[in-house]
């Protein structure tokens, strides 16, 4: 596995944040690719796909949303909204000398491209959409927001790897033991006191508890026709999603025909990308961007 190098920058309310940055194999130089995890995940999500996508050619930048992983939680939970977080993309990229980048947002991280669309959609270079779109099914919000920001201290890493199991079992059927113990470091983090903590503040899920985050939304619609109708995109989407369910996914290509589309078998929500499917229509989907 390839090796990165750690970014901290500071957003613009003046918070600590935290992004990995894979350097791009030899070669002529390419838009970059600056990948938004999940809800309740972290920048290790991309550990493998980002190296794979960087022997391609490309700079790749992983990012820790406000929250998560190593940047710091935010006093004000009411920043903990897609708005906000896409201001600390433009504000990364604007310390990194980012003009344009190809973005790769899985779940939450596809709205948070989204709503760039909205605030800066010249920085946008081209987007893949991991199982995610303008209008989210309810079983899957349900699902989520039955475990995100409820999770309590864990003894060990058994322990942890069988907490994620039963979160995401359903979504990944073929996973081994071997994988969901991969997923729990990825996850959690140890403290001085030896307890297994997830890595990211319970506060993040509020504006799913709350019921702010809402299955669908006009500004939402408007947010992706702005990006599938006026950049590259293609949509990733979980064979076994119950969050962007084959409605949705009709929906959305019908609202934009040109949206390229690969559906990957045998996976839920939502797929890590090293899935022979989804590399190879990223490497194809990439290979159309400069």
């Amino acid at each position: 596995m390839s090796t990165f190098t750690e970014i901290s920058f500071t957003s613009s309310d003046g918070l600590a944040l935290y992004a990995r940055d894979y350097a791009a194999h030899s070669g002529v130089a390419k838009c970059p690719v600056i990948c938004i995890h999940g809800l309740t995940r972290n920048s290790s999500d991309f550990e493998e796909i980002a190296p794979w996508i960087a022997s391609l050619g490309r700079r790749v930048i992983a990012v820790d949303v406000r929250g998560r992983g190593h940047s710091a939680y935010d006093p004000d939970a009411s920043h903990y909204t897609p708005r906000v977080y896409a201001g600390d993309i433009i504000k990364l990229a604007h310390d990194l000398g980012i003009a344009r980048a190809v973005f790769i947002g899985t779940s939450m991280g596809g709205i948070i491209t989204m709503t760039l669309a909205l605030r800066r959609l010249s920085l946008i270079a081209a987007a893949i959409l991991n199982d995610v779109g303008p209008v989210l099914a309810q079983t899957g919000l349900s699902r989520i927001g039955a475990y995100a920001g409820k999770g309590q201290p864990l003894a060990s890493w058994a322990a942890a790897t069988e907490y994620i199991k039963s979160i995401n079992q359903l979504a990944f059927p073929n996973n081994s033991m071997e994988e969901w113990a991969k997923w729990a470091r990825r996850a959690f983090t140890e403290n001085a006191q030896g307890q297994l903590l997830l890595r990211y503040d319970p506060n993040i899920a509020l504006p799913l508890q709350n019921g702010k985050l809402k299955a669908r939304s006009l500004i939402a619609k408007l947010a992706f026709r702005r990006l599938a109708r006026q950049r590259p995109t293609l949509l990733i989407r979980g064979a076994l999603s119950d969050l962007i369910e084959p409605e949705q996914a009709h929906a959305m290509r019908a609202a934009a025909p040109a949206m390229q589309y690969a559906e990957v078998p045998r996976v839920g929500h939502a797929p890590m990308l090293m899935e022979a499917v989804a590399k190879e229509a990223i490497r194809q989907f990439l290979a159309q961007v400069d």
